[in-house]
């Protein structure tokens, strides 16, 4: 898998495995990230792409001190299995 991307401007995550694209968007308003897509093609998927691309956001959220709202059902499954720990 190669390193995960951040494109501020399009507010999304990429990274790339086996030359297939995976995404998670996000939307900002003003000190909150709302979560609303993640995209893993299926021939990649099961490997823990969606969690890379979910922990390099939660990753850059904190960073940032933006709140997280899991508009997609994968971030609301990811961030129950993972809460987030105020730092």
């Amino acid at each position: 898998m190669s390193g995960v991307t951040h494109d501020r401007q399009a507010c999304r995550f990429t990274t790339e495995v086996e030359g297939q694209s995976a995404v998670l968007d996000y939307r900002l308003s003003g000190a909150v990230m709302t979560i609303t897509h993640t995209a893993v093609p299926e021939p990649i998927a099961g490997r823990g792409v969606a969690a890379t691309l979910m922990h390099a956001a939660v990753t850059a959220a904190q960073a940032a001190g933006w709140k997280i709202i899991p508009a997609c059902s994968y971030a609301a499954a990811y961030l129950r299995r993972h809460p987030i720990v105020p730092q």
